[in-house]
């Protein structure tokens, strides 16, 4: 399949179980008493209900805040997303420290509750979303129509914002060129490869396995193969057990890492020998799920946020950092996706591979008995 069919095919499917790589709270959010919010805006299931978009923007203002956790500065250009919705509302956005996973959000969530630190919003893989969905306020933002009913809940409690493709990135200075999951094994890759987190618990590294499982001839119905393989890879002595990071790739520490295209496809931008490949006969497809947090401390500003997020501008800031938008399909219709940014995206070949919960969720049991004792 070409690229740019295949991307649509994307925006098409069911999204994969990911778990984002984010944030543990911290104490950035404010005290703990008040909120800056009314009853009107935390039952708001639309801006509608508040007047439209200019009220919903006056309650906003009047927060001041948004607590987001979860958004890394270099996942799928969350940064330069956060300036523009602080630049463009004057809202102050407290961000929690980058580096744990979707449970974490709703941890935070948890034991936050009733407190100005709570996180407004989550951006979480599919398992977590879709065990917590209690925790998520019905909202639909303005652009709702414009994404397809398999990326959405009818309800409004979630709505599948950015995706892509589990990749290889790799040093070309280092390392040989890479087609495939297999050339991995070569002996040239000895203690090169790394996994982006662990299977059990981070979604990026769980596609990982499931790429190398329909590398290996296994399918979304069977993963086993994938963990066979990455014991070889051990075995070989080529698995590197070491969480890359933009610092660990630009120094030299993890030449090769499998990881979200949007991800290592940002990497090429810092480091000009750096490529990246979608295997054509391992292409696994997903995206993350966000949601508004119903006992948000500045319920306004959450939807507020989604809202900007869900506009021209905030989906053609997650393409600007490789990342594809949920609403890309009806943005090329009407001629307002960035183009430059889309053409860009890393091409893939063949036909995506979007596993299922009930997939998901076998995989899962099945890694949880096996990772370890097959590659520890």
């Amino acid at each position: 399949m070409a690229k740019s069919s295949l991307r649509v095919s994307l925006v098409a499917g069911l999204g994969v179980m990911v778990l984002a790589a984010c944030a543990p709270p911290s104490d950035n959010g404010g005290s703990d008493s008040g909120s800056g919010g009314g009853s009107d805006a935390k039952t708001a299931t639309s801006a509608a209900d508040l007047g439209g978009m200019d009220g919903l923007v006056k309650a906003a203002k009047k927060e001041g805040e948004l607590n987001v956790i979860a958004l890394p500065p270099d996942w799928a250009n969350y940064a330069n997303i956060i300036k523009g919705f602080s630049a463009k509302y004057g809202i102050k956005v407290n961000s929690a420290q980058p580096d744990a996973a979707s449970q974490d959000e709703i941890n935070a969530a948890k034991s936050l509750k009733g407190t100005t630190r709570a996180p407004d919003v989550f951006d979480l893989g599919q398992s977590v979303a879709l065990a917590n969905t209690s925790m998520f306020a019905d909202y639909k933002v303005s652009t709702w129509d414009d994404v397809p009913a398999d990326f959405k809940d009818e309800n409004g409690a979630w709505i599948n914002d950015y995706g892509g493709y589990m990749s290889i990135g790799y040093d070309s200075s280092k390392v040989p060129d890479v087609t495939g999951v297999d050339d991995l094994l070569g002996k040239e890759f000895k203690g090169k490869v790394a996994l982006n987190g662990d299977p059990t618990t981070a979604g990026a590294a769980f596609s990982g396995v499931m790429m190398a499982s329909l590398a290996s001839g296994g399918s979304a119905d069977d993963i086993a193969p994938g963990v066979d393989f990455f014991g070889k890879l051990k075995k070989a002595g080529n698995f590197l057990p070491v969480d890359p990071t933009s610092a660990t790739i630009e120094s030299g520490q993890t030449p090769v890492v499998i990881d979200w295209d949007y991800l290592n496809a940002a990497e090429s931008k810092k480091l000009d020998s750096w490529k990246v490949v979608v295997p054509d006969n391992a292409v696994i497809a997903g995206y993350y799920y966000q949601a508004v947090n119903a006992d948000a401390p500045h319920p306004a500003a959450a939807r507020l946020w989604e809202e900007y997020l869900y506009s021209d501008e905030g989906q053609n800031g997650w393409l600007g950092g490789g990342a594809r938008p949920v609403r890309a399909d009806a943005m090329v219709k009407a001629g307002t996706i960035d183009k430059a940014a889309y053409d860009a995206l890393p091409p893939v070949n063949g036909q995506a591979v979007t596993p299922t919960v009930a997939q998901t969720e076998k995989a899962t049991t099945y890694l949880t008995a096996n990772w370890a004792k097959t590659v520890g």
